[in-house]
């Protein structure tokens, strides 16, 4: 379940602002959107945890071979260019990319958009807020995302451009761009 908290009345947070909110609230799942607006998210529920983490294991296992670039898990905020600081379940950002950001950067929620993004839809989840949110990931510049529905057995596919595509449940996921050479059943994730 996501809601929404409107802050105009106390003006936008300033980026500082926002760092110290999220950590004195280090309980919740907090981001921002383009606007402003803080949103809390609840925890995830267990089984979409359980799946997240098999997600997580299996990408980090090839990342670790293909040494492609940096992986980061859902508790990871990224600030993006139009000032929303969003945090995927699974996104890696390119080797060349993430070395080129300053120290200072990689302190903080980093002023960098991820190359590969994954969402998982929760039960707990409004899918039409997670497609927005996949388009808001390509339209600042993730060239590839996933967006995942464990519980429906579903998957889109968002690339550069704005194109989605669904892609069969059961069939073998295989990344492009970014993530090329990586393959994934999503049955087999199920199962743990």
């Amino acid at each position: 379940m996501v809601h929404e908290l409107n802050t105009q009345s106390l003006g936008k947070f300033t980026e500082a602002e926002f760092q110290n909110f999220c950590m004195d609230n280090r309980h919740l799942r907090i981001e921002r959107d383009a606007e402003g607006n803080i949103i809390i998210m609840s925890p995830t529920y267990s089984e979409t945890g359980f799946y997240n983490s098999n997600l997580l294991i299996e990408f980090g296992a090839w990342n670790k071979k293909s040494k492609a670039g940096y992986v980061f898990d859902s508790s990871t905020g990224f600030t993006l260019p139009n000032s929303a600081i969003r945090s995927p379940d699974v996104s890696l950002i390119l080797k060349d990319k993430w070395e080129a950001l300053p120290k200072t950067e990689k302190k903080k929620f980093a002023h960098v958009c991820p190359d590969f993004v994954i969402e998982i839809v929760s039960a707990s989840d409004n899918l039409k807020q997670v497609q927005s949110k996949m388009n808001e990931w390509i339209s600042q510049g993730a060239s590839l995302g996933w967006l995942i529905d464990f519980d429906n057995q579903k998957v889109w596919i968002y690339s550069t451009g704005g194109n989605t595509s669904e892609h069969p449940f059961d069939q073998p996921l295989t990344g492009t761009g970014p993530i090329d050479g990586f393959a994934v059943s999503l049955p087999e994730i199920m199962k743990g």
